[in-house]
């Protein structure tokens, strides 16, 4: 397993990326949620609190351009599940789900965002507690190679979590133009049981020019109580 700072020190752009494991202490499901930018209007945003999820808004609203891609609510918590995306699907998985469909079906719905020619993929992330414990998934919606005309779709069930290790996707390998869609499989990391550790952690090791905002929440197994960080870089 790699650390968190070894590999988001490994690129100055990852994106945006969705973080979940459990802490080493085996008591809480660990997750968090960054976003990247390299435009005026993508780092033009902070993160807020929004009922037991957060959202996006823009720091300097007389700046904001094109709210499309950007103004949406990454987090949002469904009964026992907490959702974490990088855009609007977080609110297809809730409102389908609500329907009774499952996480798979609701992202079947959707493909990668219409952004070209970069074809950004969108990553999801779910979270259910069940009987003192959790399981957890990741997906990922991406063009194939750059093709409009091909979504490939993958999800990674972890029914079993381990304590201590996590797993990490992100939307893009590294800088470029157009941006290099993720490949593989997610990333085993290490886990923290501390949040404010974790926290620093996350934030220290994303490229200073291009980070903009991050979430982390830990979510206790017993109890179900949660404890949650943000931090903007616009403040």
């Amino acid at each position: 397993m790699k650390s968190i700072k070894e590999e988001l020190s490994a690129t100055s752009y990852p994106g945006r990326g969705i973080v979940i494991g459990m802490s080493p202490d085996g008591k809480n499901a660990v997750t968090a949620y960054f976003i990247m930018g390299r435009s005026e209007n993508s780092r033009n945003r902070v993160f807020v609190e929004d009922g037991d999820g957060i959202r996006t808004q823009a720091f300097d609203p007389t700046k904001l351009e094109d709210p499309s891609l950007i103004i949406y609510a990454p987090v949002r918590v469904l009964d026992e599940h907490t959702i974490v995306t990088n855009g609007d699907q977080t609110d297809t998985v809730y409102d389908l789900m609500k329907e009774g469909k499952t996480f798979e079906q609701a992202l079947d719905t959707r493909e990668f965002e219409p952004d070209a020619p970069n074809y950004t993929p969108r990553i999801s992330g779910i979270i259910t507690r069940a009987d003192n414990g959790f399981s957890y998934k990741l997906s990922i919606l991406k063009s194939a190679n750059g093709s409009p005309a091909s979504c490939e779709r993958f999800i990674y069930g972890y029914k079993t979590p381990i304590a201590g290790k996590g797993h990490f996707i992100h939307t893009y390998m590294k800088d470029g133009n157009p941006l290099p869609s993720f490949e593989g499989e997610p990333v085993e990391l290490k886990m923290c049981d501390d949040i404010d550790a974790f926290t620093k952690e996350c934030w220290e090791s994303l490229d200073e020019d291009n980070k903009v905002s991050l979430f982390t929440r830990f979510i206790d197994l017993e109890t179900g109580e949660t404890t949650s960080r943000i931090v903007n870089k616009n403040s």
